[in-house]
């Protein structure tokens, strides 16, 4: 195993995770729940994400710049054409019905 990021949070690293594994990159978060016991420990502990393969750091480096490069700014809000619900930004999957995203259409 081999370290690949620090996140600032649990859904940071929770969504990095996502991202990595829906491109074929298998990683592990440790330290995920350690942040909340900031109170009699150190604050730097933050969720951190491992690589299960260490051969996977050079693509999964890259995927992770993706990720954090693509700008929630240039996209904009969508309705779902199932149920109708207003999705926001950055999201791919509606949270009402499950139905992908209009961009999500164009990845496979």
């Amino acid at each position: 195993m081999i370290e690949l990021y620090q996140a600032q949070d649990r859904v940071e690293a929770q969504m990095l995770k996502d991202f990595l594994s829906q491109q074929g990159v298998e990683v592990v978060i440790l330290n995920d729940l350690l942040s909340g016991a900031a109170g009699g420990v150190p604050a730097n502990i933050y969720p951190t994400l491992w690589l299960l393969e260490n051969q996977d750091f050079e693509k999964a480096k890259q995927l992770a710049e993706q990720f954090f490069s693509q700008s929630l700014s240039s996209q904009e809000p969508w309705h779902c054409k199932i149920c109708g619900e207003r999705i926001d930004a950055g999201f791919e999957v509606c949270w009402n019905c499950g139905t992908p995203g209009p961009n999500q259409n164009n990845k496979e």
